[in-house]
């Protein structure tokens, strides 16, 4: 009945495990905020205080058997080290959510050249477990601020790889070859930092990317300093920049 923290994060594998799961709670998160999918393809969790639904298989609705499934492949991705960036996208292209994935290499030191912490500090169980929480609830506030979707919405998916480290033949289950383009918007989009989540060995970022004038509604203050929100016609992936 709960998504349990791990009282230590002293394991690559431990530290797999969180971030799945996190992943899990997130993409459920905002499929059921957004009203995807029917209430009868969620199960009740709660995440330390916070009730959260988690996607289930539902012999009712296909879509979030296949949404249920693809997830199964993200994990694949993410276990063998080849998963790079994930894009949750409400066509034609409306809503953006976006998961970056990094990973280290030497043990549980951070070093993604974070604002708030030193390069090298040693991050904890604790600081796992608060920035998890924030990114949820920051989620929550969010979906439950945005304008409504169109009647006639879809959702799709799509997965890139580091590709120096992924096999060229590589597509986990449930995926296959795409070209690596951007998302355009008909309207002008507004690009959110919303969250990161740092373990010892992962980190996870999301940003969310949805037309302007679904923000409208939003207060500013939800998005903390340094968080910003400006416009974004593209949202795509540059191979210049290391940070994206």
């Amino acid at each position: 009945s709960a998504v349990v923290f791990p009282k230590k994060i002293a394991t690559e594998q431990q530290s797999l495990m969180l971030v799945k799961r996190l992943l899990a709670v997130a993409v459920s998160c905002i499929t059921y905020l957004r009203g995807i999918f029917p209430e009868s393809a969620y199960g009740t969790r709660y995440m330390d205080d916070v009730c959260v639904k988690i996607l289930r298989e539902d012999k009712n609705c296909p879509g979030s058997s296949q949404l249920v499934k693809w997830m199964l492949g993200c994990y694949d991705a993410l276990q063998k080290k080849y998963f790079n960036n994930y894009w949750l996208c409400l066509q034609t292209v409306t809503e953006c959510y976006h998961f970056k994935f990094k990973y280290t290499h030497n043990g549980p030191l951070l070093d993604f050249g974070s604002k708030d912490k030193k390069s090298d500090s040693p991050i904890t169980c604790a600081d796992t477990k608060k920035a998890s929480i924030l990114l949820i609830r920051k989620i929550y506030v969010l979906m439950q601020n945005l304008g409504p979707l169109p009647n006639d919405v879809c959702l799709t998916m799509k997965l890139l790889y580091y590709d120096e480290v992924t096999p060229p033949d590589y597509q986990p289950p449930g995926f296959k070859e795409a070209k690596d383009e951007g998302l355009l918007f008909k309207e002008e989009p507004m690009y959110l930092n919303v969250g990161e989540v740092p373990t010892p060995f992962h980190l996870l970022k999301l940003k969310i990317t949805t037309e302007k004038q679904r923000m409208e509604n939003v207060d500013k203050n939800i998005l903390k300093q340094g968080e910003t929100a400006e416009p974004l016609q593209v949202c795509g992936v540059s191979r210049d920049d290391p940070e994206e």
